[in-house]
């Protein structure tokens, strides 16, 4: 069987231009049926939303692979469709999709489609041939294309793949990839990484765990001899066998991303030792990392899952106030309620605020104990802003965003040990663990927890809150230095985030100066680097002038990251001066009473901005301190430099 068996006229459509995800799904699935391999077109289309949910098939370069293997199918299938200018499919590079494959495979029955699926997804990663396909000038030619390449790459039948040694006669880096339903970006994650050993010079072997089964199996021997194993998987693997070795494990998208850094991450000895310690370990995609990264990496999950509910409901509660503010509302406490449209948005906004404690420590629990854990750090999460009533001791005082944090923490690590005390249960228990014993036992002991806990959080709480309202003018410029000069140490990384979270759990308690401060200090580092290569040219390539001019936008909109590329190419000029840029922006948005409810947006929300005329000064001093100080530590470059 080859990939043209599986691919008719009937399943191709070319030059097709749909307006989004939801569509080009459709007009796939449509493809699919039409080609009549298709039993139950709604099972089938459920299949590929649901593989959807858990990450995005546009596994960038363009290439988008939709899958699903379901009841829906009678028999493999594939259907394809060029859109010449590409269709947002949330690829992982953030670039349209342009070439799309829909899969559509059976439960039961053979698995020799599965090799030419393997196929499909192997000769995507050539450049070349994607760009013949794109170029295609009728579906028969799109086929030709298709059935030339593979009679080239595959001109036998499928078989193991034997992997050249390194000169010492041993291969020297090994990998696993294996994805949920183990069609696509398994095998093009393989493939990737294949073609970095190549181009790195390193022998490498890669072991697919696919839907047809394992192949390319890695020996003990190999294993062994190697010096260290990439494991790009979203699913369990076997583990156990890379015991006392170095590994590095990670989500298959990095196998398809970033191959090339996983082998130089073996290579340079920059991968942890591998302890197998049962089958927990062997679940996990981060075995090899330090507590402190998987900490943070647990508290940027319900971070991330926070945020929409945090900005949506500011920017509603904004619009209500400015609503009251336009029509002459007088500012008493029924202020942002006055009239009927700013009640609305006063309300919906406040719906969305309360979520936003609780979304946070349920996500956090979640990243910890996967979904047992989702419940209990939700609950914990909601009784710390409710504040805890089964003990009298606490007097109902909620401990808020430090409670949620801790609930979110001690609900997932709780899970886990509920989990494994689980373990030695009878094995007829086991289907109503997930169900009945978890949520119980997670629930009423996060509740014992909560309410030991609310006091004393609930008093570090407003502490802290009642500290930051009793700060002197002095005080608070100071403060909001620090705030904005942290939002441009790292662009986006620990210390960006900090200042973030500290910024909307100051709304959440109603300081909304603080939040001010930490906005525009993350607006200062991409405005000052814009500003300086519009007039300091000579300091910048050719190239970092004609990028600088999206700095201005991504700064006007709040996106720090705009300047990461020019800090990484000169971080002891670059990190300095949009420190000083963004720390001098906060302490005036400080000194000047600036407030802002919506902890997004740039000056997409300077109409809600308390003070928002003084708001612009302090943007514009902050950014012109930031454009001199890189005129003064960047040095000129002469002509032939730039």
């Amino acid at each position: 069987m080859r990939i043209v068996d599986l691919l008719g006229k009937d399943s191709i459509t070319l030059n097709a231009a749909p307006k989004s995800k939801s569509e080009a799904i459709d007009m796939l699935v449509d493809l699919q049926v039409k080609g009549g391999k298709i039993a139950d077109r709604a099972e089938y289309k459920a299949g590929i939303l649901a593989r959807e949910e858990q990450g995005s098939t546009a596994v960038g370069e363009g290439i988008a692979i939709p899958h699903a293997k379901n009841k829906g199918v009678k028999a493999p299938s594939l259907a394809a469709m060029t859109v010449p200018d590409g269709v947002d499919y949330e690829a992982l590079d953030d670039e349209p999709s342009n070439l799309l494959f829909m899969i559509a495979a059976p439960v039961d029955g053979g698995d020799v489609h599965l090799e030419v699926l393997s196929r499909l997804m192997t000769i995507l990663m050539d450049e070349d041939f994607r760009e013949k396909l794109l170029g295609a000038k009728d579906k028969d030619e799109f086929l030709k294309i298709i059935d030339d390449t593979e009679s080239e790459k595959y001109p036998d039948e499928p078989q193991e793949k034997v992997q050249d040694s390194g000169a010492d006669g041993r291969i020297r880096v090994l990998a696993v990839t294996a994805c949920p339903t183990g069609i696509a970006h398994t095998y093009m994650a393989a493939e990737a990484l294949e073609k970095a050993g190549k181009k790195l010079g390193i022998s490498i072997k890669v072991e697919t765990n696919g839907s047809g089964g394992t192949k390319n199996i890695l020996t003990q021997a190999e294993i062994d001899a190697c010096d260290g194993i990439i494991v790009a998987a979203d699913k369990s693997v076997e583990m156990s066998r890379f015991d006392g070795k170095k590994v590095i494990s990670t989500k298959v998208s990095d196998g398809i991303k970033i191959p090339e850094e996983l082998i130089n991450r073996i290579e340079s000895g920059d991968a942890p030792v591998y302890h197998h310690a049962g089958e927990k370990a062997a679940e996990s995609s981060d075995s090899g990392e330090s507590l402190g990264r998987k900490l943070y990496k647990h508290l940027m999950n319900g971070v991330s899952n926070m945020l929409p509910f945090t900005v949506a409901g500011g920017i509603f509660i904004a619009l209500a106030f400015l609503i009251d503010t336009i029509a002459g509302a007088p500012q008493d406490e029924s202020f942002g309620t006055y009239t009927a449209a700013a009640a609305f948005f006063k309300t919906v906004g406040g719906f969305a605020f309360n979520f936003m404690v609780p979304v946070l420590a349920g996500y956090i629990g979640k990243s910890i104990a996967d979904r047992p854990g989702f419940l209990v750090g939700l609950v914990g999460g909601y009784l710390a802003t409710t504040g805890s009533t089964f003990a009298s001791v606490a007097g109902g005082v909620p401990s808020g965003f430090l409670g949620a944090l801790l609930a979110g923490f001690a609900g997932g690590f709780l899970m886990l040990g509920i989990e494994k005390l689980c373990d030695h249960m009878p094995r007829a228990l086991n289907g109503i663990k997930p169900v009945l014993i978890y949520p119980l036992a997670g629930l009423g002991t996060i509740a014992v927890i909560m309410c030991a806990v609310n006091p004393f959080m609930g008093m570090i709480n407003t502490g802290l809150s009642d500290f930051l309202n009793s700060m002197g003018s002095s005080s608070k410029i100071i403060l909001g230095c620090i705030l904005g000069g942290m939002m441009a140490i790292d662009m986006g990384g620990p210390f960006n985030k900090a200042a973030y979270v500290f910024g909307t759990a100051a709304i959440a308690s109603g300081s909304y100066d603080i939040m001010a401060a930490v906005m525009i200090g993350g607006m200062v580092p991409p405005i000052a680097i814009a500003l300086s290569t519009t007039f300091f040219k000579d300091r910048w390539t050719e190239e970092e002038r004609k990028n600088g001019m999206v700095n201005y936008i991504m700064g006007l909109s709040f996106v720090t990251e705009g300047a990461i590329p020019y800090a990484a190419s000169d971080p002891l000029r670059v990190i300095p001066s949009c420190f000083v840029g963004a720390a001098v922006s906060g302490g005036l948005s400080m000194a000047f009473d600036c407030t802002l409810m919506a902890p997004h947006g740039g000056i997409f929300v300077f109409a809600v901005v308390g003070n928002w005329a003084m708001y612009l000064v302090a943007l514009a001093a902050g950014s012109a301190a930031g454009m001199l100080m890189l005129a003064l530590l960047k040095k000129k470059r002469t002509e032939k430099e730039q």
